[in-house]
């Protein structure tokens, strides 16, 4: 997701009346909460039905009960609001649906801040004149969040393969801020690793890490030596033409956000071992990836 940030007029300062409203999400919500508790005047939370929370100044509501007027940041689900509205949440069975009738309600210089910007966020942006934040367009935080998620990839490796990683055929597909960090992880315990880079400048970098780089045009001809074939790219690489080319006791690891990269349905048929991993950070490491994203809220909305 390309880097996104929609800034409105108005928008004014921090100050010890500021009220968030978090709206869905997992467990790092629960450390984001513990961060900012006691920086903050109010925290609404939305779909926390069945978490434990004991901050005085932290409140369950509903939308029937939220005063969205007083609301001057939104902070929802990591992953965003997707094309039928609906925040996910792990604490709670009720479906959360967010709409422009709502938002709308909220104070006129309200900024929403989500992990990335879906087309439906994008367009409840607009047309209730909100400010919106992509936390995960920031280099900083992705490259921390890229910890959590090259470590929650070893461990599904180790799991769900036969094999050591030590001396393992590891293909990485694609070098940005995940694909860099899963190389490295993956090349620091043994694995022969190979990526998949576009640019020569990246070739330069994975040449310099002592790893193999390839280009797409060489893909097809890698694919059968790879026993486990990691995607870190959200458009179609590994079609069913690659896919039908793996050894069948190769295992598939997709980070990349939603649609992936991967012929899920090749896959399927060809019997080939695919885990669509969305969201790592949140299963392996939610502390962690939790303070990340705290951290980077209390610097945004200036708090000491």
């Amino acid at each position: 997701m390309e880097a996104y940030y929609l800034q409105r007029k108005g928008c004014k300062k921090l100050n010890e009346n500021h009220v968030l409203l978090i709206i869905g999400g997992d467990s790092r919500q629960l450390e984001v909460i513990r961060l900012l508790a006691p920086k903050l005047n109010k925290i609404y939370l939305i779909g926390f039905e069945d978490a434990s929370v004991s901050y005085k100044n932290v409140r369950k509501i509903n939308w029937q009960t939220a005063p969205l007027h007083e609301v001057d940041t939104i902070l929802l689900p990591i992953p965003g609001i997707q094309e039928d509205g609906i925040a996910e949440s792990i604490f709670s069975k009720e479906k959360i649906v967010l709409t422009k009738e709502l938002i709308i309600k909220t104070k006129s210089n309200c900024t929403i801040y989500s992990g990335i910007i879906t087309p439906y966020l994008k367009q409840l942006a607009a047309e209730t004149n909100r400010n919106l934040v992509a936390l995960f367009a920031r280099n900083d935080v992705a490259i921390h969040n890229s910890i959590p998620t090259a470590e929650g990839a070893l461990m599904l490796a180790i799991k769900h393969t036969d094999i050591t990683i030590h001396n393992a055929q590891v293909l990485v597909l694609g070098f940005g801020r995940v694909g860099k960090t899963v190389a490295r992880l993956f090349s620091a315990v043994g694995a022969k690793v190979t990526v998949l880079v576009r640019k020569k400048e990246d070739e330069a970098r994975v040449i310099e890490m002592r790893l193999a780089a390839i280009f797409e045009s060489s893909l097809e001809s890698e694919i059968p030596l790879q026993q486990i074939v990691i995607n870190t790219v959200p458009t179609l690489l590994l079609t069913s033409k690659l896919i039908k080319n793996l050894s069948s006791n190769a295992l598939i690891i997709d980070l990349a956000s939603k649609p992936g990269g991967t012929d899920f349905a090749a896959a399927k048929e060809h019997n080939i071992q695919t885990l669509w991993a969305l969201g790592l950070p949140a299963k392996v490491a939610p502390k962690t990836a939790g303070t990340i994203i705290g951290k980077t809220l209390l610097e945004l909305l200036k708090i000491n």
